[in-house]
């Protein structure tokens, strides 16, 4: 089974911050979004935007499972954010800014210690039109 760790941005990414991949308990996310009809209709013009962070340093075999996936936000209004999804995502770029540069005091179970946690964004999974809105 494929894994993004064997990929080339991932090794890029390895060599640019070797004091990030030094610690194997930091976190490298990726972010999915796009929206969605949740009456199925296109006469009831709604529009739901759930924004998922998917968590890359488990096993192939575990990246991708529900329960591995964490619902982070969700948009909802009568049509798609647009322009303005930047203003939901706000909070959560901030906090995503934090956890890279500061990172947050974690406890570590296995080891039975606490460990500077950090957090890295490593890509965005998303179709075009959403693609369009998260790059502005």
């Amino acid at each position: 089974m494929v894994h993004p760790s064997d990929g080339k941005v991932w090794k890029l990414f390895k060599s640019v911050h070797p004091h990030f991949s030094a610690e194997s308990r930091n976190v490298r996310l990726g972010l999915c979004t796009d929206g969605f009809n949740p009456f199925g209709s296109f006469a009831a013009p709604y529009s739901c935007w759930p924004v998922i962070f998917t968590v890359y340093n488990l096993p192939p075999g575990m990246c991708m499972r529900p329960e591995f996936m964490f619902l982070s936000t969700v948009i909802p209004g009568p049509s798609s954010p647009g322009r303005n999804i930047d203003v939901y995502l706000r909070p959560l770029i901030d906090k995503l800014t934090q956890l890279w540069s500061s990172g947050a005091l974690t406890y570590d179970i296995s080891r039975k210690q606490n460990f500077l946690m950090r957090v890295a964004l490593m890509w965005t999974i998303n179709d075009f039109p959403a693609y369009g809105m998260l790059s502005g």
